[in-house]
């Protein structure tokens, strides 16, 4: 079922609210303001990393053995991640020889949703509207319901809660040929498979009796897929407060690495900037794929942080402009058309400003680009200037 609140404000509380809001547009805007900033020297320095890698980078045919010739260099080279180490997860007994093991836990749980509506009053007021809905799902981790507005929809959370717990087990031995491959390369190893569980009947019967000693003779413990231990009366109809911990693992296989040879072990390319590189794929890739596949990841990050640094300096500038719309809402209908000018403002000047500070820091970072892009904010300025002018003539 639905729970629904409502709550009411003045029209003073909502303009000191929007006074307060300036507070925090001002450091939404100084940290969009660095954000872009950085995030175009980051890029920058990145992308001359990568290219100073690729540049310096030497295939190594045979891994097999351990080649002076290859020492302190820029290496691709494609071989079989291999271990003999043997990981054993202490919660099922599982024993298992693998490059990774993962203990996922998740808990079924009442997990609440909510959707607002605002509406405006005469006068300046607002009422705002809540509804609250409940469902039950599965989570990474346990929702505290000690929090829903709706204290009907409980969790029911054991002493299991904290006494399992999901983690990532790795080797500390992988061969590589002839050489042993160091931690940050070991974890970038993908391609997890199912666990084969193999518990016993009296396995299952052991665990029962160690997790929940006050059940007599009904089992909580359920094997699913071979993978999956349940805890719960029944896996085809789980209840609040049930667990299901899900064990995969990563076997031994054949992997590409782009990274630096020091003795008979690998280290992270470092570049003339600073910055380090390297880079593990799954299976036999190329050097040019791989490389271009470092390419590509930092533009894509590139992009998403403009995206997210753009959006802060929105809403920063629409939370300066936000005690305008509400002094005009007085008469809700004006509020609205005011609010709707004053977030399409925000967005011109925020765009300006952020193209602007991409820009200057293209002029410290990639000269030849920067020219362009303040050509394009003085674009949007004069849009800006010559609507308002227009704007001006017609109030006239």
């Amino acid at each position: 079922m639905a729970y629904t609140e409502r709550t009411n404000k003045s029209f003073g509380s909502r303009i000191a609210s929007a006074f307060g809001a300036l507070v925090v547009g001002l450091v939404l805007f100084v940290g969009g303001t660095w954000l872009l900033y950085w995030n175009e020297g980051r890029s920058v320095a990145t992308a001359e990393a990568i290219g100073e890698a690729q540049r310096a980078t030497v295939e190594m045919p045979d891994v097999t053995k351990i080649d002076p010739q290859f020492e302190g260099k820029m290496i691709h080279a494609t071989g079989p991640a291999d271990t003999q180490d043997t990981l054993r997860d202490a919660f099922s007994g599982l024993n298992t020889t693998a490059i990774s093991l993962k203990r996922q836990v998740e808990f079924y749980q009442w997990v609440e949703q909510s959707k607002s509506e605002t509406r405006k009053k005469v006068g300046g007021g607002s009422e705002t509207i809540t509804t609250y809905t409940y469902r039950q799902a599965w989570r990474n981790s346990p929702e505290d319901s000690s929090v829903f507005k709706d204290r009907d929809y409980a969790n029911k959370n054991t002493v299991l809660t904290t006494a399992v717990q999901s983690e990532t087990m790795y080797a500390k031995n992988v061969s590589f040929g002839a050489y042993m491959l160091p931690q940050f390369v070991i974890e970038r190893i993908s391609g997890a498979v199912p666990s084969e569980l193999s518990l016993t009947e009296d396995d299952v019967a052991d665990l029962n009796g160690r997790l929940f000693p006050d059940a007599d003779e009904q089992s909580y413990v359920h094997i699913e897929n071979n993978n999956v231990i349940y805890l719960g009366l029944s896996p085809s109809s789980p209840q609040i407060g049930d667990m299901r911990v899900t064990y995969t693992e990563v076997k031994p296989t054949t992997i590409s690495i782009l990274a630096q040879v020091t003795g008979n072990t690998f280290e992270q390319f470092r570049a003339s900037n600073n910055n380090t590189f390297s880079k593990v794929s799954m299976g036999t890739v190329g050097a040019d794929n791989m490389f271009g596949e470092a390419y590509a990841s930092n533009t894509m990050m590139t992009w998403g942080i403009r995206g997210g640094g753009i959006l802060l300096i929105i809403i920063s500038l629409a939370l300066f402009m936000s005690p305008l719309s509400v002094l005009a809402s007085i008469i809700p209908l004006f509020g609205s058309i005011v609010g709707a000018g004053t977030f399409f403002v925000a967005f011109l000047i925020g765009l300006a400003w952020s193209l602007l500070i991409i820009a200057i820091a293209w002029l410290r970072f990639r000269p030849l680009l920067g020219g362009g892009l303040l050509a394009g904010v003085i674009v949007l300025l004069l849009l800006f200037h010559f609507r308002r002018r227009r704007k001006m003539a017609q109030m006239a």
